[in-house]
């Protein structure tokens, strides 16, 4: 199989997607922000001095789902119909697990919109924080699965 983003010369292009069926497709992928104890409990108890760091990362994660195309080249424009993002602190280990949902009905995946959310949400989590925390750590933006299209359903596979 060629590469798609490259014609025969070797020059970059936009995939063609004019053939395809437009179905149903999700995408959802997670990040991770581990973080000092004391940050983790400022942003817990409300008092990060820039504000409500969840909702922040939720708003910006968001917005940048919706502005994929605009960041990734060659990337295709698709009309988002869901975009969620769930922020869940795990105490033990000073760090905020990020799960982005993203749905369409189109003709190619959100899986690019999924992890572009995630990223985003971290990296707002970061500059909401670094004020207090300059050391925080953003690790394992990965695609938790894809559904829709001609190549089927991706679930990842847990890690050991």
């Amino acid at each position: 199989m060629g590469l798609t983003h490259l014609d025969k010369k070797g020059n970059a292009r936009m995939v063609d997607i004019s053939a395809k069926e437009i179905t149903l497709r999700e995408a959802s992928a997670c990040a991770t922000v581990t973080m000092k104890p004391e940050t983790m409990e400022l942003i817990l108890r409300g008092e990060m001095p820039k504000g409500d760091v969840f909702a922040a990362a939720r708003i910006a994660g968001i917005m940048a789902a919706k502005k994929t195309d605009e960041l990734i080249p060659l990337c295709h424009t698709i009309p988002l119909e869901k975009v969620e993002i769930e922020i869940t602190p795990l105490e033990p280990e000073h760090t905020l697990h990020i799960v982005s949902v993203v749905r369409t009905r189109y003709k190619t995946g959100a899986e690019m919109e999924a992890l572009t959310a995630v990223s985003v949400a971290a990296l707002t989590i970061y500059d909401m924080c670094k004020a207090v925390d300059r050391e925080m750590e953003i690790n394992s933006i990965v695609l938790l699965r894809k559904s829709g299209g001609k190549s089927g359903t991706f679930t990842r596979e847990e890690r050991q």
